[in-house]
């Protein structure tokens, strides 16, 4: 697309969106609203309360989730055991508390899975 045709497309959706603003700045819902929310805002700073504060008081089910308990406890993992594994070929020792170990990869590419794991030492 040209830079001439963009230019014009994007000028056309401006003047649409300019359009829709002043039609929502002419809604006397809107308007309606707007007052609202600026009235909550004053009356919630001359009491010094936040929004979450008063829907707790309003609705204190919803503060938490249906279901969930209200305050989540942090579950915490087994820590990972060390398993050494010897290469019956070089004698070669790693140790490792995962899978993700670059010369356990290589070996298992090279003699496959099943060998590798027969060389766990105990």
């Amino acid at each position: 697309m040209s830079r001439l045709a963009e230019f014009r497309k994007l000028e056309q959706q401006l003047a649409a969106q300019l359009a829709e603003l002043e039609t929502l700045k002419n809604d006397s819902g809107l308007q309606k609203e707007i007052e609202f929310e600026t009235k909550l805002r004053n009356l919630l700073g001359e009491y010094n309360f936040s929004l979450r504060e008063i829907v707790s008081i309003l609705e204190p089910q919803s503060g938490s989730r249906k279901g969930a308990p209200a305050v989540a406890e942090k579950s915490t993992r087994k820590a990972r055991s060390v398993k050494v594994y010897k290469n019956p070929h070089s004698g070669e020792l790693v140790e490792t508390k995962g899978g993700n170990h670059k010369t356990l990869k290589a070996w298992k590419a090279e003699y496959g899975s099943a060998e590798v794991e027969s060389w766990l030492s105990k």
